[in-house]
């Protein structure tokens, strides 16, 4: 991977770029494809990225026109090449990270939350001519299609090349082929629908008011897809082991709920959550081998993903 920005780096490129008016440049942080900088400039809280993949500041462009009083995306203002790579700047939003909630916020936050997945669930499809500006995922196959294809290893990918690294482990090896398997028996159940997936949200890409009555930001929509938007349910699911809060919250059963209370069927929900927790799980075994990352807990996203396997 090519190596983050640093503080000096970043505020040496605002500096040039706004004439010496940046102020206040402090690194925010970031994940493996971008680092972000907060700024003040003209009186304005803002925030800079820079990153590799221009493609992904670009889908943040996109995601502005799904934003509305339940799904509040930032706005980019400028986007374009910097240091080697690409850069964003964006409105700065505060609040707290989504997963950061304890069990009580978490329960005041599930409406607002559950609204906000409706939403992406009612935003328009982009056509196929949008999805090519913006690298949005899905092929002209569908979304049966896509599931499959996600979890092969293709030559020019970001992160191609983890098969062989997987193959290594036998044990990882093994259950990725039985997931891969078990992901395809339940192709059937998956309806081949186009929502707006974000496809990130527990990766400290969602803030929320501090005593977790509403979302204030949506952001990074570097994964973006378009799919069934129960993929978005399963991503829940499938982390609440890893924090206590969203465990004790009960998410499952309040989605159930809300879509009981909305009238909305959803055939084959248990078919359809189960194939979209393996493929997370799966695709995470493929990513973390990939990166060699010790802090992705790849034991425990194997375990997770046994777990479920077996759940069938």
């Amino acid at each position: 991977m090519q190596q983050p920005v640093g503080l000096r780096e970043a505020a040496g490129f605002l500096a040039e770029r706004y004439a010496g008016q940046a102020r206040d440049v402090a690194e925010l942080g970031g994940g493996d494809w971008s680092r972000a900088f907060s700024f003040r400039l003209e009186g304005r809280d803002l925030v800079a990225r820079f990153g590799r993949y221009g493609e992904d500041f670009a889908r943040d462009q996109q995601a502005m026109a799904l934003s509305g009083p339940d799904l509040p995306v930032p706005d980019v203002l400028e986007t374009g090449s910097a240091l080697g790579g690409a850069y964003a700047v964006s409105e700065r939003r505060f609040g707290v990270f989504l997963e950061t909630l304890d069990a009580a916020r978490w329960r005041r936050l599930l409406p607002a939350l559950l609204r906000a997945l409706d939403a992406l669930r009612d935003a328009p499809a982009l056509d196929a001519g949008e999805r090519a500006v913006a690298g949005v995922r899905g092929p002209a196959g569908g979304w049966r299609e896509q599931l499959m294809t996600e979890l092969e290893d293709q030559p020019g990918q970001r992160v191609s090349g983890w098969r062989a690294a997987l193959a290594r482990s036998a044990e990882l090896d093994g259950l990725f082929t039985a997931g891969e398997r078990a992901v395809s028996g339940l192709l059937d159940a998956c309806p081949e629908i186009r929502h707006v997936l974000h496809r990130d949200l527990l990766n400290r890409n969602v803030l929320v008011a501090g005593d977790g009555s509403r979302l204030t930001a949506v952001f990074d929509w570097g994964c973006y897809g378009l799919g069934d938007f129960l993929y978005e349910v399963a991503w829940f699911t499938f982390w609440a082991p890893w924090h206590a809060g969203l465990a004790a919250a009960g998410f499952r059963s309040a989605t159930l709920r809300h879509y009981q209370a909305a009238g909305l069927d959803v055939p084959r929900f248990d078919e359809r959550l189960r194939c979209y927790e393996l493929h997370v799980g799966l695709t995470h075994l493929a990513y973390c081998t990939f990166t060699g990352d010790p802090g992705r807990d790849l034991p425990s996203i194997a375990r997770r993903t046994r777990e479920i396997l077996g759940s069938g």
